[in-house]
Protein backbone atom coordinates (compact mmCIF):
# COMPACT_ATOMS: atom_id res chain seq x y z
CA UNK A 1 0.00 0.00 0.00
CA UNK A 2 2.44 2.18 1.11
CA UNK A 3 4.77 1.84 -2.01
CA UNK A 4 1.49 2.28 -4.29
CA UNK A 5 0.84 5.96 -2.44
CA UNK A 6 4.94 6.60 -3.11
CA UNK A 7 4.70 5.91 -6.74
CA UNK A 8 1.61 8.11 -7.14
CA UNK A 9 2.73 10.97 -5.13
CA UNK A 10 5.89 11.05 -7.40
CA UNK A 11 3.84 10.76 -10.82
CA UNK A 12 1.33 13.32 -9.63
CA UNK A 13 4.33 15.43 -8.70
CA UNK A 14 6.11 14.98 -12.16
CA UNK A 15 3.09 16.05 -13.58
CA UNK A 16 2.83 19.22 -11.75
CA UNK A 17 6.15 19.98 -12.25
CA UNK A 18 5.46 19.42 -16.46
CA UNK A 19 2.35 21.53 -15.88
CA UNK A 20 4.31 24.20 -14.47
CA UNK A 21 7.20 24.59 -17.05
CA UNK A 22 4.60 24.38 -19.82
CA UNK A 23 3.14 27.22 -18.43
CA UNK A 24 6.35 28.75 -17.85
CA UNK A 25 6.89 28.40 -21.71
CA UNK A 26 3.53 30.19 -22.52
CA UNK A 27 1.42 27.44 -23.13
CA UNK A 28 -2.05 28.29 -21.71
CA UNK A 29 -3.15 26.23 -18.42
CA UNK A 30 -5.51 27.10 -16.36
CA UNK A 31 -3.54 27.28 -12.68
CA UNK A 32 -6.36 25.56 -10.96
CA UNK A 33 -5.33 21.77 -12.39
CA UNK A 34 -1.69 22.28 -11.62
CA UNK A 35 -2.83 23.17 -7.70
CA UNK A 36 -5.39 20.43 -7.25
CA UNK A 37 -2.12 18.22 -8.60
CA UNK A 38 0.14 19.19 -6.01
CA UNK A 39 -1.82 19.04 -3.83
CA UNK A 40 -3.05 15.32 -4.37
CA UNK A 41 0.18 14.28 -4.68
CA UNK A 42 1.70 15.95 -1.29
CA UNK A 43 -1.45 13.74 0.05
CA UNK A 44 -0.02 10.78 -1.72
CA UNK A 45 3.31 11.48 -0.30
CA UNK A 46 2.15 12.36 3.13
CA UNK A 47 0.24 8.96 3.19
CA UNK A 48 3.22 7.32 1.99
CA UNK A 49 5.22 9.23 5.18
CA UNK A 50 2.74 7.87 7.78
CA UNK A 51 2.76 4.28 6.71
CA UNK A 52 6.84 4.83 6.60
CA UNK A 53 7.46 6.04 9.51
CA UNK A 54 10.49 6.80 8.83
CA UNK A 55 12.24 10.54 9.81
CA UNK A 56 14.42 10.84 6.53
CA UNK A 57 10.86 10.09 4.41
CA UNK A 58 9.25 12.93 6.65
CA UNK A 59 11.84 15.67 5.91
CA UNK A 60 11.76 15.43 2.36
CA UNK A 61 8.11 14.97 2.28
CA UNK A 62 7.80 18.43 4.80
CA UNK A 63 9.99 20.19 1.83
CA UNK A 64 7.77 19.54 -0.73
CA UNK A 65 5.00 20.61 1.69
CA UNK A 66 6.57 23.59 2.32
CA UNK A 67 7.31 25.14 -0.80
CA UNK A 68 3.66 24.15 -1.65
CA UNK A 69 2.32 26.08 1.10
CA UNK A 70 4.62 28.95 0.76
CA UNK A 71 3.73 29.27 -2.70
CA UNK A 72 -0.22 29.01 -2.47
CA UNK A 73 -0.15 30.86 0.95
CA UNK A 74 2.66 33.70 1.37
CA UNK A 75 0.83 35.35 4.25
CA UNK A 76 1.33 32.38 6.38
CA UNK A 77 5.11 33.17 6.46
CA UNK A 78 5.37 34.78 9.73
CA UNK A 79 3.94 31.64 11.32
CA UNK A 80 5.95 29.45 9.12
CA UNK A 81 9.36 31.45 10.67
CA UNK A 82 8.29 30.71 14.01
CA UNK A 83 7.69 27.17 13.43
CA UNK A 84 11.70 26.96 12.08
CA UNK A 85 12.86 29.24 14.81
CA UNK A 86 11.48 27.30 17.54
CA UNK A 87 13.08 23.78 15.84
CA UNK A 88 16.29 26.16 15.44
CA UNK A 89 16.06 27.28 19.05
CA UNK A 90 15.64 23.67 20.32
CA UNK A 91 18.67 22.79 18.24
CA UNK A 92 21.60 25.43 19.55
CA UNK A 93 20.47 24.23 23.10
CA UNK A 94 22.01 20.93 22.58
CA UNK A 95 25.60 22.48 21.37
CA UNK A 96 27.23 23.23 24.42
CA UNK A 97 26.85 20.47 27.06
CA UNK A 98 27.18 17.58 23.61
CA UNK A 99 30.45 18.91 22.36
CA UNK A 100 31.76 19.13 25.92
CA UNK A 101 30.75 15.32 26.87
CA UNK A 102 32.12 13.83 23.51
CA UNK A 103 35.43 15.58 23.73
CA UNK A 104 35.78 14.67 27.54
CA UNK A 105 34.66 11.03 26.94
CA UNK A 106 36.31 10.70 23.55
CA UNK A 107 39.88 12.60 24.71
CA UNK A 108 40.05 11.01 28.52
CA UNK A 109 38.89 7.77 27.11
CA UNK A 110 41.44 7.14 25.56
CA UNK A 111 43.98 7.54 28.50
CA UNK A 112 45.34 4.18 26.97
CA UNK A 113 47.09 6.06 24.30
CA UNK A 114 50.40 6.09 26.48
CA UNK A 115 50.13 2.23 26.44
CA UNK A 116 49.94 2.28 22.30
CA UNK A 117 51.95 4.54 22.20
CA UNK A 118 53.30 4.80 18.45
CA UNK A 119 50.24 3.58 17.25
CA UNK A 120 48.14 5.76 19.02
CA UNK A 121 50.53 8.84 17.58
CA UNK A 122 50.69 7.53 14.05
CA UNK A 123 46.95 7.39 13.62
CA UNK A 124 46.09 10.76 14.85
CA UNK A 125 48.90 12.03 12.67
CA UNK A 126 47.08 10.49 9.76
CA UNK A 127 43.60 11.57 10.94
CA UNK A 128 44.23 15.06 11.52
CA UNK A 129 46.39 14.99 8.09
CA UNK A 130 43.57 13.37 5.98
CA UNK A 131 41.05 15.85 7.90
CA UNK A 132 42.40 18.91 7.12
CA UNK A 133 43.02 17.90 3.66
CA UNK A 134 39.26 16.89 3.44
CA UNK A 135 38.54 20.72 4.76
CA UNK A 136 40.87 22.55 2.23
CA UNK A 137 39.39 20.35 -0.53
CA UNK A 138 35.51 21.00 0.77
CA UNK A 139 37.01 24.62 0.96
CA UNK A 140 38.15 24.95 -3.03
CA UNK A 141 34.88 22.88 -4.35
CA UNK A 142 32.74 25.78 -2.91
CA UNK A 143 34.91 28.90 -4.00
CA UNK A 144 35.28 27.32 -7.48
CA UNK A 145 31.53 26.43 -7.41
CA UNK A 146 30.23 29.33 -5.90
CA UNK A 147 26.79 27.46 -5.50
CA UNK A 148 25.32 30.06 -2.32
CA UNK A 149 25.48 32.66 -4.55
CA UNK A 150 22.48 34.31 -6.15
CA UNK A 151 20.26 32.79 -3.16
CA UNK A 152 17.91 35.74 -2.33
CA UNK A 153 17.67 35.25 1.41
CA UNK A 154 14.19 36.80 3.25
CA UNK A 155 15.07 40.17 4.76
CA UNK A 156 14.84 39.07 8.44
CA UNK A 157 17.33 36.78 8.01
CA UNK A 158 19.45 39.26 5.96
CA UNK A 159 19.68 41.69 9.04
CA UNK A 160 21.11 38.60 11.26
CA UNK A 161 24.41 39.39 9.91
CA UNK A 162 26.50 41.53 12.32
CA UNK A 163 27.44 44.19 11.08
CA UNK A 164 30.25 45.08 13.58
CA UNK A 165 33.29 45.21 11.76
CA UNK A 166 35.99 42.30 11.79
CA UNK A 167 37.76 42.04 14.75
CA UNK A 168 41.82 41.46 13.98
CA UNK A 169 43.79 37.96 14.23
CA UNK A 170 44.74 38.92 17.46
CA UNK A 171 41.69 39.67 18.69
CA UNK A 172 40.68 36.11 16.94
CA UNK A 173 43.45 33.76 19.03
CA UNK A 174 42.33 35.93 22.02
CA UNK A 175 38.53 35.12 21.91
CA UNK A 176 39.06 31.14 21.19
CA UNK A 177 40.29 30.96 25.10
CA UNK A 178 37.33 31.45 27.88
CA UNK A 179 37.55 33.85 30.81
CA UNK A 180 34.21 31.74 32.57
CA UNK A 181 32.93 29.02 30.59
CA UNK A 182 29.39 30.21 32.09
CA UNK A 183 29.32 32.58 30.17
CA UNK A 184 30.87 31.16 26.76
CA UNK A 185 28.10 28.59 27.57
CA UNK A 186 25.23 31.67 27.60
CA UNK A 187 26.82 33.27 24.79
CA UNK A 188 26.69 29.85 22.83
CA UNK A 189 30.60 30.24 22.23
CA UNK A 190 31.28 27.01 20.78
CA UNK A 191 35.45 27.80 20.24
CA UNK A 192 35.42 28.37 23.86
CA UNK A 193 33.27 25.87 24.44
CA UNK A 194 35.50 23.12 22.66
CA UNK A 195 39.10 24.58 24.12
CA UNK A 196 37.75 24.20 27.56
CA UNK A 197 36.47 20.57 26.62
CA UNK A 198 39.80 19.53 24.96
CA UNK A 199 41.87 20.95 28.02
CA UNK A 200 39.08 19.42 30.35
CA UNK A 201 39.48 16.17 28.58
CA UNK A 202 42.95 16.34 29.37
CA UNK A 203 43.46 17.19 32.16
CA UNK A 204 41.17 14.23 33.06
CA UNK A 205 43.13 11.78 31.59
CA UNK A 206 46.23 12.62 33.09
CA UNK A 207 44.85 11.97 36.78
CA UNK A 208 44.29 8.81 38.77
CA UNK A 209 42.26 6.11 38.08
CA UNK A 210 39.65 6.47 40.72
CA UNK A 211 39.37 10.19 40.55
CA UNK A 212 38.95 9.81 37.02
CA UNK A 213 36.76 7.07 36.80
CA UNK A 214 33.35 8.67 37.70
CA UNK A 215 34.21 12.09 35.99
CA UNK A 216 34.62 9.64 33.04
CA UNK A 217 31.70 7.92 33.36
CA UNK A 218 29.58 11.54 33.76
CA UNK A 219 30.85 12.51 30.50
CA UNK A 220 29.80 9.37 28.60
CA UNK A 221 26.41 9.22 30.67
CA UNK A 222 25.77 12.97 29.64
CA UNK A 223 26.78 12.31 26.40
CA UNK A 224 24.06 9.19 25.97
CA UNK A 225 21.42 11.47 27.25
CA UNK A 226 22.09 14.53 24.86
CA UNK A 227 22.27 11.69 22.10
CA UNK A 228 18.69 11.07 23.03
CA UNK A 229 18.31 14.47 23.49
CA UNK A 230 18.78 15.52 20.03
CA UNK A 231 16.99 12.08 18.68
CA UNK A 232 13.84 13.81 20.74
CA UNK A 233 14.44 17.39 19.40
CA UNK A 234 14.56 15.89 15.52
CA UNK A 235 11.44 14.55 15.48
CA UNK A 236 10.51 18.24 15.29
CA UNK A 237 12.59 19.00 12.27
CA UNK A 238 9.45 18.32 9.29
CA UNK A 239 7.84 21.06 10.58
CA UNK A 240 10.58 23.46 11.22
CA UNK A 241 11.77 22.49 7.56
CA UNK A 242 8.43 23.18 6.47
CA UNK A 243 8.73 26.56 8.19
CA UNK A 244 11.95 27.46 6.91
CA UNK A 245 10.99 26.60 2.97
CA UNK A 246 7.42 27.87 3.27
CA UNK A 247 8.74 31.42 4.75
CA UNK A 248 11.92 31.58 2.42
CA UNK A 249 9.94 30.70 -0.82
CA UNK A 250 6.84 32.84 0.31
CA UNK A 251 9.87 35.87 0.05
CA UNK A 252 12.19 34.78 -2.48
CA UNK A 253 10.92 32.15 -5.03
CA UNK A 254 12.16 28.91 -6.22
CA UNK A 255 16.09 29.79 -6.82
CA UNK A 256 17.04 28.05 -3.50
CA UNK A 257 15.95 25.11 -4.64
CA UNK A 258 18.31 25.63 -7.98
CA UNK A 259 21.24 26.12 -5.63
CA UNK A 260 20.40 23.11 -3.43
CA UNK A 261 20.69 21.05 -6.35
CA UNK A 262 24.04 22.68 -7.29
CA UNK A 263 25.61 22.50 -3.43
CA UNK A 264 24.49 18.30 -3.48
CA UNK A 265 26.70 18.12 -7.16
CA UNK A 266 29.81 19.68 -5.54
CA UNK A 267 29.56 17.99 -3.07
CA UNK A 268 29.90 14.46 -4.76
CA UNK A 269 32.46 15.99 -7.18
CA UNK A 270 34.49 16.98 -4.00
CA UNK A 271 33.86 13.03 -2.54
CA UNK A 272 34.95 11.85 -5.68
CA UNK A 273 38.21 14.15 -5.53
CA UNK A 274 38.87 13.43 -2.47
CA UNK A 275 38.79 9.74 -2.67
CA UNK A 276 40.47 9.99 -6.20
CA UNK A 277 43.26 12.85 -4.96
CA UNK A 278 43.94 12.04 -1.48
CA UNK A 279 42.81 8.41 -0.44
CA UNK A 280 44.20 6.64 -3.27
CA UNK A 281 47.88 8.34 -3.56
CA UNK A 282 47.80 7.22 0.52
CA UNK A 283 46.90 3.63 -0.05
CA UNK A 284 49.36 3.56 -3.16
CA UNK A 285 51.99 5.00 -1.04
CA UNK A 286 51.77 2.92 2.08
CA UNK A 287 51.27 -0.02 -0.77
CA UNK A 288 47.94 -1.27 0.37
CA UNK A 289 46.37 -3.93 -2.41
CA UNK A 290 43.83 -1.43 -4.25
CA UNK A 291 41.63 -4.05 -5.70
CA UNK A 292 41.70 -6.54 -2.38
CA UNK A 293 41.26 -3.11 -0.49
CA UNK A 294 37.76 -2.36 -2.19
CA UNK A 295 36.54 -5.53 -2.17
CA UNK A 296 37.00 -5.68 1.98
CA UNK A 297 35.78 -1.91 1.99
CA UNK A 298 32.77 -2.92 -0.48
CA UNK A 299 29.91 -3.75 2.17
CA UNK A 300 30.55 -1.46 4.97
CA UNK A 301 30.72 1.15 2.65
CA UNK A 302 27.38 0.39 1.27
CA UNK A 303 25.85 -0.31 4.29
CA UNK A 304 26.79 3.49 5.19
CA UNK A 305 25.40 4.82 1.95
CA UNK A 306 22.03 3.33 2.36
CA UNK A 307 22.20 3.36 5.88
CA UNK A 308 23.80 6.86 6.65
CA UNK A 309 24.76 5.37 9.60
CA UNK A 310 28.59 4.85 10.21
CA UNK A 311 27.82 2.78 13.29
CA UNK A 312 25.52 0.34 11.21
CA UNK A 313 28.61 -0.53 8.96
CA UNK A 314 31.22 -0.65 12.05
CA UNK A 315 30.76 -4.59 12.76
CA UNK A 316 31.39 -4.79 9.34
CA UNK A 317 34.17 -2.97 8.54
CA UNK A 318 35.97 -4.26 11.60
CA UNK A 319 35.45 -7.50 10.51
CA UNK A 320 36.54 -7.21 7.16
CA UNK A 321 39.57 -4.87 7.83
CA UNK A 322 41.20 -8.19 10.52
CA UNK A 323 40.10 -10.42 7.47
CA UNK A 324 41.94 -8.18 5.37
CA UNK A 325 45.19 -8.66 7.13
CA UNK A 326 45.08 -5.76 9.80
CA UNK A 327 46.13 -7.03 13.21
CA UNK A 328 42.84 -7.46 15.48
CA UNK A 329 44.51 -4.81 18.08
CA UNK A 330 44.71 -1.73 15.32
CA UNK A 331 41.74 -2.78 14.03
CA UNK A 332 40.17 -2.23 17.49
CA UNK A 333 42.20 0.91 17.90
CA UNK A 334 42.16 2.73 14.95
CA UNK A 335 38.78 2.34 13.65
CA UNK A 336 36.78 3.11 17.24
CA UNK A 337 38.81 6.26 17.30
CA UNK A 338 38.44 7.27 13.59
CA UNK A 339 34.49 7.72 14.56
CA UNK A 340 35.73 10.65 16.19
CA UNK A 341 39.02 12.04 14.60
CA UNK A 342 38.95 10.52 11.00
CA UNK A 343 35.23 11.86 9.88
CA UNK A 344 36.99 13.33 6.37
CA UNK A 345 33.04 12.85 4.50
CA UNK A 346 31.80 15.09 6.93
CA UNK A 347 34.24 17.45 7.72
CA UNK A 348 34.63 18.45 3.74
CA UNK A 349 30.84 18.86 3.63
CA UNK A 350 30.73 20.94 6.87
CA UNK A 351 33.61 23.19 4.92
CA UNK A 352 31.58 23.43 1.78
CA UNK A 353 28.43 24.12 3.77
CA UNK A 354 29.57 26.61 5.80
CA UNK A 355 31.08 28.80 3.17
CA UNK A 356 27.54 28.04 1.61
CA UNK A 357 25.54 29.64 4.18
CA UNK A 358 28.14 33.10 3.84
CA UNK A 359 27.84 32.87 -0.15
CA UNK A 360 23.89 32.58 0.40
CA UNK A 361 24.11 35.00 3.06
CA UNK A 362 25.81 37.82 0.88
CA UNK A 363 28.53 37.34 3.70
CA UNK A 364 32.47 38.31 2.13
CA UNK A 365 34.94 36.41 4.22
CA UNK A 366 38.67 36.75 3.49
CA UNK A 367 40.84 33.60 2.88
CA UNK A 368 42.08 34.09 7.14
CA UNK A 369 38.51 33.94 8.33
CA UNK A 370 37.76 30.74 6.03
CA UNK A 371 40.86 29.83 7.59
CA UNK A 372 39.78 30.72 11.13
CA UNK A 373 36.40 28.73 10.18
CA UNK A 374 38.17 25.85 9.43
CA UNK A 375 39.74 25.12 12.32
CA UNK A 376 36.52 25.73 14.44
CA UNK A 377 35.11 23.30 11.73
CA UNK A 378 37.69 20.57 12.18
CA UNK A 379 37.92 21.06 16.26
CA UNK A 380 33.99 21.21 16.59
CA UNK A 381 33.02 17.90 14.42
CA UNK A 382 35.10 15.69 16.74
CA UNK A 383 33.12 13.15 18.36
CA UNK A 384 29.99 13.85 17.25
CA UNK A 385 29.64 10.64 14.80
CA UNK A 386 26.72 9.40 16.88
CA UNK A 387 24.82 11.99 16.48
CA UNK A 388 21.46 12.02 14.36
CA UNK A 389 21.77 15.24 12.04
CA UNK A 390 25.26 16.58 13.44
CA UNK A 391 25.82 18.25 10.86
CA UNK A 392 23.36 21.15 11.81
CA UNK A 393 24.77 21.17 15.08
CA UNK A 394 28.08 22.21 14.22
CA UNK A 395 27.03 24.71 11.39
CA UNK A 396 24.80 26.28 13.50
CA UNK A 397 27.49 26.77 16.10
CA UNK A 398 29.82 27.81 12.83
CA UNK A 399 26.92 29.79 12.36
CA UNK A 400 26.78 32.10 16.12
CA UNK A 401 30.62 32.38 15.55
CA UNK A 402 31.12 33.89 12.46
CA UNK A 403 27.65 35.84 11.97
CA UNK A 404 25.81 34.40 9.43
CA UNK A 405 22.43 33.71 9.04
CA UNK A 406 20.43 30.66 10.42
CA UNK A 407 17.98 30.06 7.98
CA UNK A 408 20.31 28.78 5.32
CA UNK A 409 20.97 25.93 7.46
CA UNK A 410 17.92 24.71 8.27
CA UNK A 411 17.04 24.62 4.75
CA UNK A 412 20.20 22.35 3.84
CA UNK A 413 18.67 19.94 5.79
CA UNK A 414 15.86 19.65 3.07
CA UNK A 415 18.84 17.79 1.28
CA UNK A 416 20.66 16.58 3.75
CA UNK A 417 19.92 12.78 3.47
CA UNK A 418 21.44 12.73 0.06
CA UNK A 419 24.32 14.34 1.23
CA UNK A 420 24.48 12.34 4.26
CA UNK A 421 24.77 9.12 2.06
CA UNK A 422 28.01 10.41 0.52
CA UNK A 423 29.90 11.72 3.19
CA UNK A 424 29.11 8.59 5.84
CA UNK A 425 30.02 6.13 3.28
CA UNK A 426 33.66 8.31 2.66
CA UNK A 427 33.80 8.29 6.39
CA UNK A 428 33.56 4.34 6.61
CA UNK A 429 36.26 4.28 3.90
CA UNK A 430 38.91 6.56 5.40
CA UNK A 431 38.44 4.77 8.86
CA UNK A 432 39.04 1.55 6.94
CA UNK A 433 42.16 3.13 5.06
CA UNK A 434 43.57 4.19 8.32
CA UNK A 435 43.47 0.97 9.89
CA UNK A 436 45.36 -0.98 6.81
CA UNK A 437 47.80 2.77 6.70
CA UNK A 438 49.04 2.62 10.37
CA UNK A 439 49.32 -1.18 10.69
CA UNK A 440 51.60 -0.94 7.58
CA UNK A 441 53.66 1.88 9.08
CA UNK A 442 53.85 -0.36 12.17
CA UNK A 443 55.19 -2.96 9.67
CA UNK A 444 52.25 -5.50 11.04
CA UNK A 445 50.14 -5.89 8.11
CA UNK A 446 49.06 -9.70 7.44
CA UNK A 447 48.27 -11.77 4.84
CA UNK A 448 44.12 -11.13 3.68
CA UNK A 449 42.63 -14.50 4.59
CA UNK A 450 38.42 -15.10 3.60
CA UNK A 451 36.50 -13.32 5.75
CA UNK A 452 34.21 -15.85 7.44
CA UNK A 453 37.77 -17.65 8.64
CA UNK A 454 38.03 -13.77 10.33
CA UNK A 455 34.88 -14.12 12.77
CA UNK A 456 35.24 -15.93 15.84
CA UNK A 457 31.81 -16.52 17.48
Amino acid sequence: MKHKLLITGLVLLLLAIALAVASHHGISISPSPGISVRWLAIAALLGYAFLSRSLTVWILVSMVVGAEVGTDFPRLAPEARLVSQLFLQMIRVIIAPLLFATLVSGIAGHADLKKVGKMGIKALIFFEAVTTVALFIGLAAINLARSGVGVTLPAAASAEKIATARPGAAEIILHIFPENIAKSVAENQVLQVVVFSILFGIALAIVREEKRKPMLAFAESLAEVMFKFTNIVMLLAPLGIAGAIAYTLSTTGFGVLSNLGELVGTLYVALIVFIGGVLLPVALLARIPIRGFIRAVAEPATIAFSTTSSEAALPRAMEAMEAFGVPRQTVAFVIPTGYSFNLTGSTLYLSLASIFVAQAAGIHLTFGQQLVMMLMLMLTSKGVAGVSRAAIIILLGAADQFGLPKEPILILLGVDQFMDMGRTAVNVIGNCLASAVVARWQGEMGEAKPLDESVSL
